[in-house]
């Protein structure tokens, strides 16, 4: 049996990110093989990862890769934010990007499969779930592509809680990155008021119209009044009518239009959004400890 060096656990260490207990063992079954040792514990890793699969993952980054004319938006989670700033976490997130905006997938098995470096993504998540010990996901991701005519605009909110990317039709790269800043901060759900849905329109007109008369509101006037409601409400959802957020005095249409742009299309990932976060109750924890 080849006797194993400590310079040799320290190099399979800095490889995997492992304790110096579990590269030994792994070095000692391996013979001293290197690449052996890393296999075994890329296999043991395995089962570890497994157990971390129903654990809720609601921290991570967003990430945006812009490649010529197309562009991905992904976001990738964690279980704390803690490893979210991990350099390990933040390199796959940043090479999940540029598999995804260079292949271009469909659904997420395709993603899943996609190479980066010598494995694929599914196999590079689960050995890092195993190294960090938490759970690591790829949750969502979407491809965009544009013209040559177009631009796109993309912000990370701190450092990617919050990513927007943005399409203008036009080649003012700064508006875009301008109204992506803008899409960060105030969160609209559509394009424009063409986008919102019929039905959703008419059920608010219907609750302004009811609140209008209960304020014993003039009969003549309260098609007026429901008119203004329902602006105000259409100028809070859609992104042409909000006020800029850098210049209130106009809206984000008429900035882009200063610019010589038209509004194309958004996208807006938050990580974590929609995902039931576990609500820790550290009394508890100290109590059931202490039992």
């Amino acid at each position: 049996m080849a006797k194993i060096t400590a310079a040799q656990v320290k190099e399979l260490r800095d490889k995997t990110s492992v304790g110096m207990m579990d590269a030994k063992k792994a070095l000692v079954a391996a013979d001293g093989n290197m690449q052996e040792a890393i296999d075994k514990l890329r296999e043991k890793g395995v089962a570890k990862a497994a157990k971390k699969s129903g654990n809720i993952a609601a921290e991570g980054l967003t990430h945006i890769e812009v490649s010529g004319n197309k562009a991905a938006i992904i976001e990738v989670n964690s279980e704390t934010d803690f490893v979210s700033s991990n350099d390990k976490f933040i390199n796959l997130v940043n090479e999940i990007g540029k598999a995804i905006v260079a292949n271009e997938p469909k659904t997420m098995d395709e993603a899943l499969a996609l190479k980066i470096g010598d494995q694929t993504i599914n196999d590079a998540i689960t050995g890092l779930t195993a190294v960090i010990g938490e759970k690591i996901s790829l949750r969502r991701f979407k491809v965009l592509d544009k013209t040559d005519s177009q631009v796109f605009g993309s912000y990370l909110h701190n450092g990617g809680l919050i990513g927007a990317i943005v399409t203008l039709e036009g080649s003012d790269e700064d508006a875009a990155k301008d109204v992506a800043m803008h899409v960060a901060a105030i969160n609209p759900e559509f394009m424009d008021r063409n986008q919102v849905p019929a039905d959703r329109l008419e059920h608010e007109k219907a609750i302004f119209t009811e609140e209008t008369k209960a304020e014993g509101k003039p009969e003549k006037i309260i098609p007026r009044i429901v008119e203004g409601r329902l602006n105000k409400f259409l100028s809070e959802i859609s992104l042409a009518d909000q006020e800029f957020v850098k210049d209130s005095d106009m809206t984000v249409q008429q900035f882009v239009e200063s610019k010589n742009s038209k509004l194309v299309s958004f996208v807006r990932y938050e990580v974590g959004e929609g995902i039931e976060k576990k609500q820790e109750d550290f009394a508890e924890e100290v109590k059931n400890q202490m039992k």
